[in-house]
């Protein structure tokens, strides 16, 4: 990423808030208040913007981030919503809990964001200056803590610059927040199941569903195991297809998921070809991973054959998913 960037602080005002807005809509990182801690904040439509953030918040690893969005109507234009979440979401938001549900058929919501699973991590936070944000991008929005990765959670625009300035475009200075704990994030999947504990108790969400939540089943022998959602671990997404990674030529019958401007033997006669970065570069390869997987997967081919991908920078976190996927199928 272009570490060196500009990074300008503004203090809350009609100025920053449109800024705010300008800038998440060109695909920036955006860093504001929210109830517990600054959060960073990328266009959760925009998988390239996506790619900034894990690489701006260093060591990064593709788990499920959390959409934020102004209100339940916005809410219901990408997670579908069976009538528990419903309750939930009429009892609590806004507020500090999360739903996460499955994915309309047409939701918007970047296949990096969600880890490429066809579920979606919702919430509407109370925060005055987030919500502020969130009017005037009129979109949803991801925004995990806005530090660098393993550094301690920002609750100042003070932390937040001593960590990243030079690696996002704008910081939004509303003072200090009152830090408190995360968000309660509750699956609406089929019973509704407590993920994480957090800012809602669980006391309150079991009276206004009437019964107690489920606790998640953990697959502690599992290597495979991933996030659902922040706090969660359960299957990743894999592809129907075998991944045959590192791959330095194409066997019959096989797709290619390639990286970088020159192609391995038997390139030609591949089922199908999709490039995660002609150029090599990794935040663009970042970008695509996810939406070219699915997109070779329904080809049907015999396996998918993926060139090597540095381990630097956003390789790193690249090659841990495709490791993931490929042990998904063996």
């Amino acid at each position: 990423m272009n570490v060196g960037l500009k990074t300008q602080i503004l203090p809350v005002d009609e100025v920053a808030l449109a800024a705010a807005a300008r800038c998440l809509a060109d695909g920036g990182l955006v860093a504001f208040p929210t109830e517990t801690v600054y959060g960073l904040g990328a266009d959760a439509n925009n998988p390239a913007a996506i790619a900034r953030l894990y690489q701006a918040k260093g060591r990064p690893s593709f788990n499920p981030l959390i959409a934020h969005v102004f209100d339940l109507e916005a809410a219901q234009r990408i997670g579908r919503f069976d009538p528990a979440a419903l309750r939930l979401a009429e009892a609590f938001w806004p507020g500090p809990l999360t739903l996460v549900m499955p994915k309309v058929i047409d939701c918007t919501v970047a296949d990096l964001a969600t880890a490429g699973l066809d579920t979606v991590a919702v919430r509407v936070p109370v925060h005055k200056v987030a919500r502020q944000i969130l009017r005037a991008f009129a979109g949803p929005v991801v925004a995990p803590s806005a530090n660098l990765s393993g550094h301690v959670s920002p609750t100042n625009a003070s932390h937040v610059s001593s960590d990243l300035a030079g690696r996002i475009d704008l910081i939004i200075d509303g003072g200090p927040v009152e830090v408190g704990v995360e968000s309660t994030i509750v699956g609406c999947l089929e019973a509704p199941m407590l993920l994480r504990p957090g800012g809602v108790p669980r006391e309150q969400i079991e009276r206004v569903l009437g019964h107690p939540l489920r606790q998640p089943t953990l697959d502690a022998e599992s290597d495979t195991s991933q996030p659902l959602a922040p706090g969660m671990l359960a299957s990743h997404y894999a592809p129907r297809s075998r991944l045959r990674l590192s791959a330095e030529n194409i066997e019959p019958g096989e797709a290619l998921l390639a990286f970088g401007p020159s192609l391995p033997p038997g390139a030609d006669g591949a089922r199908a070809v999709m490039n995660l970065s002609a150029r090599r570069d990794l935040t663009e390869a970042a970008a695509n991973l996810f939406g070219y997987l699915r997109a070779l997967d329904a080809r049907a081919a015999r396996a998918i054959a993926v060139m090597p991908i540095p381990q630097d920078g956003l390789g790193e976190a690249i090659n841990d998913r495709l490791r993931r996927a490929a042990m998904g199928r063996e």
